[in-house]
C-alpha cells in the first residue's frame, strides 16, 4: 500500500470547509490576537494588571494564621494521594465489573434476570447523594474495619464507592460500542472469549473507561460530604506522609 502525502493547502482547505474544523482554526487565531491586543494595552497604558495571587509559595505553604503566609500544600498532597487511592481503587474494580457484565454474565433466564436486576440498582446507586457514602464509609470502614478516622486511605475508599457506579456504566457504554463483527471475527480466528475481550474488545473500549474515569473523578475531587462524614479534619498544617495520615 503507497500513501500519498496530502498537500498542506489541501489539507488546510479541507479544514476550513468542514464546520467544526473553522471554530477550531479560529481558536489559535484568538489566541495570538488577545495576546497583541494585551501586549498593545500594557505599552501604551502601563496597565500590567494586579498583581499574580498563584505563586511559589502559595502551593509549598502550609495553612497560617497570617493570610499572607498561608498556602495549600498540605490538601493539595492529601488531594493527590486520595486521587491515587481512588483511581487504584475504583477503575480496576469498575472496568473489570463492566466486563463481566458484558461480556460473561447470562443474558438469559432466571440468572439474565437477576443481571438485569444488578444493573439496575448500579444504575439507581448512581443517583444516590453524596452524604450517603459518607456514612457508609464511617461504618464500614472505621466502625467495622476500626480504621483511623479522617485518614487518606478512608477518604479515597469512601469517595471511591461514591464513583464506582459512574465508572461501571461508562465503561459498560465503552464496551458496548465495539462492534460485535469484531467479536465474531475473532471466535472465527479460533480465540477464546478472553482472548477476545483481552485482545479486541479492551484496546477498542479502554480510551471510552477512561474517559468514564476522568470524568468521574471530577466529581470526586470536589465532593466534600463523604469526607466529612468520615471526620477528615476542616484544616491541617503538615502534609500527610502515608495513607494512613490525616489530610
Amino acid at each position: 500500500v503507497t500513501f500519498v502525502p496530502v498537500p498542506l493547502a489541501v489539507y488546510v482547505e479541507g479544514v476550513v470547509r468542514r464546520g467544526e474544523g473553522t471554530v477550531g482554526l479560529a481558536l489559535p487565531v484568538v489566541a495570538v490576537v488577545g495576546v497583541l491586543v494585551g501586549g498593545v494595552l500594557v505599552q501604551s497604558l502601563g496597565f500590567a494588571g494586579p498583581d499574580p495571587w498563584l505563586d511559589w509559595s502559595f502551593l509549598t505553604s502550609a495553612h497560617s494564621y497570617t493570610p499572607e503566609d498561608a498556602g495549600i500544600y498540605p490538601t493539595l498532597v492529601g488531594s493527590v494521594m486520595m486521587i491515587v487511592v481512588i483511581i487504584l481503587t475504583t477503575f480496576p474494580v469498575g472496568v473489570g465489573a463492566a466486563i463481566y457484565l458484558e461480556e460473561y454474565a447470562p443474558n438469559s433466564g432466571w440468572a439474565g434476570r437477576f443481571v438485569t436486576l444488578i444493573e439496575i440498582n448500579i444504575g439507581n446507586l448512581a443517583g444516590v447523594p453524596s452524604v450517603v457514602y459518607g456514612l457508609l464509609g464511617l461504618a464500614l470502614f472505621i466502625r467495622i474495619i476500626q480504621w483511623p478516622q479522617g485518614t487518606v486511605i478512608v477518604g479515597g475508599l469512601a469517595v471511591g464507592l461514591l464513583i464506582l457506579p459512574i465508572v461501571i456504566i461508562s465503561s459498560q457504554e465503552a464496551i458496548r460500542s465495539v462492534p460485535d463483527s469484531h467479536r465474531r471475527a475473532s471466535y472465527g480466528m479460533g480465540a477464546t472469549r478472553w482472548q477476545t475481550t483481552r485482545n479486541v474488545v479492551l484496546p477498542q473500549a479502554i480510551p471510552g473507561c477512561l474517559t468514564g474515569t476522568i470524568l468521574a473523578l471530577g466529581r470526586a475531587i470536589g465532593e466534600t460530604a463523604p469526607l466529612l462524614m468520615i471526620g477528615a479534619p476542616a484544616s491541617i498544617r503538615l502534609a500527610p506522609s502515608g495513607f494512613f495520615d490525616l489530610f
